[in-house]
């Protein structure tokens, strides 16, 4: 039988650097040179565009076994547009997550309009299961939209004031995004900030635990079983960096 190349096959590094760096770039608010600063301090010599080859080859792979690890979605979708600029341009990212703030998916458009929320309802429910409740705020685009999905058709739909702090699970979902987006200093390209959205979401949440609910010895153990899980996927026999 013809063995199958290591998806590594052709890296001059080991899975081990390779998961590592791509692990801190999604889950923390770095950047690639500061990735490349903290590998050089563990003897590892590697260049911000080497992390950046990395994060775009192997990122999207380790978001869906991130995905596909964790829980069945919710019944209650939370859904929500934030407003961004990408040079200069403005763009809306809309995000959709259920009643346990675990994102569903999340999609960058230029307009706020029936048709891009209609193409954000299809494109959540190709990875999620019909919900039984819907929440949003009281843009007209949602329900014009719900009308036109047969499968949304018996879904009730639950509108809010943005004021009364009813849709919070989704308003808060962007906060990550606000905080790299400074840290970044601001988006650039649609397509590199859509490919980077979507697999930084599900790779940041499985290590994001609910820190304020556990001490910290469970909160070390949980953590733990993140990290064991995280190197099962990305290469079962490498150890931690």
């Amino acid at each position: 039988m013809k063995k199958s190349k290591s998806t590594y096959h052709g890296f001059r590094f080991p899975a081990a650097v390779i998961s590592c760096a791509v692990r801190w770039y999604h889950r923390f608010n770095l950047s690639l040179r500061d990735i490349e600063e903290l590998l050089l301090e563990r003897g590892v010599t590697v260049t911000y565009e080497s992390v950046r080859n990395w994060c775009d080859r192997f990122g999207a792979q380790f978001a869906h076994r991130a995905k596909a690890a964790r829980g069945k979605p919710g019944s209650t979708w939370h859904l929500d547009e934030l407003f961004v600029n990408l040079r200069g341009m403005p763009y809306v990212l809309w995000r959709a997550v259920d009643e346990h703030g675990t994102e569903l998916d999340v999609l960058l458009q230029k307009h706020r309009d029936t048709a891009a929320a209609k193409r954000f309802f299809k494109r959540v429910l190709r990875s999620a299961p019909v919900p039984r409740t819907i929440v949003t705020d009281q843009l007209r685009s949602y329900p014009a939209a719900k009308a036109e999905i047969p499968e949304l058709a018996g879904v009730k739909h639950v509108f809010v004031k943005a004021a009364a702090r009813l849709n919070n699970r989704a308003e808060n979902s962007h906060q990550p995004t606000r905080a790299r987006e400074r840290q970044m200093r601001g988006f650039r390209d649609p397509k590199r900030t859509q490919a980077f959205l979507c697999r930084s979401g599900p790779i940041r949440q499985h290590f994001a635990l609910p820190r304020h609910r556990m001490n910290a010895a469970c909160h070390r153990a949980e953590l733990t079983a993140c990290l064991f899980a995280w190197q099962g996927w990305t290469d079962p026999g490498s150890g931690a960096i």
